[in-house]
């Protein structure tokens, strides 16, 4: 039944009700901005002031280097997110922002394993690595570097084929993601 004083479990339509229900859908934001000093701290202050958590944030410069691509991934409800981009377009140097949908959407990450491997177990890790399409680059006596792009699914899917070797260090860049075609930027 659960501890004394504890709440029962909520159905899920009480969850909804509550509005603590998160889809977890994944929303990918493109972001567009003038390349100026505080524009990508009103961006995150923006969605810290609304209670989200940002997974994941990239910045680049484009084509163009007066402009800057901001790519950030947010877990949340459809509203929340369309009253946070229409908060966006009104802060003075974003210039443009779209929710790319997964379906058309190329999307990459660059991630570095720093790995715990000698002897027999570093070919069976280089067997790995180019199951993967990695990259080893840098070898020590007791460790090995890793560099792995890809979707987030792979990037997840060789964490866990590595960890049993003994995962010193993991970097990840982020997500950064462009729409499919020929269609806006």
């Amino acid at each position: 039944m659960g501890e004394p004083g504890t709440k029962a479990p909520l159905s899920l339509d009480e969850l909804e009700a509550a509005g603590n229900l998160r889809t977890g859908r994944k929303h990918t934001l493109s972001i567009l901005v003038e390349n100026k000093a505080g524009v990508l701290s009103r961006i995150a202050g923006l969605f810290a002031r609304r209670g989200f958590n940002i997974d994941t944030l990239t910045v680049g410069p484009t084509d163009d280097e007066r402009l800057s691509r901001v790519t950030l991934t947010v877990d949340g409800a459809v509203h929340p997110i369309d009253q946070v981009t229409k908060q966006l377009h009104k802060l003075v140097n974003v210039l443009k922002i779209r929710d790319l949908e997964p379906a058309e959407t190329v999307s990459r990450e660059l991630v570095l394993f720093k790995i715990a491997v000698d002897g027999p177990q570093r070919g069976e890790l280089m067997q790995l690595t180019e199951i993967f399409r990695g990259k080893i680059v840098d070898v020590t006596k007791r460790s090995v570097i890793v560099e792995i792009t890809g979707t987030t699914e792979k990037v997840e899917a060789f964490e866990s084929m590595v960890r049993p070797f003994g995962l010193i260090e993991m970097m990840r860049t982020g997500e950064i993601a462009i729409s499919r075609g020929r269609g806006e930027t």
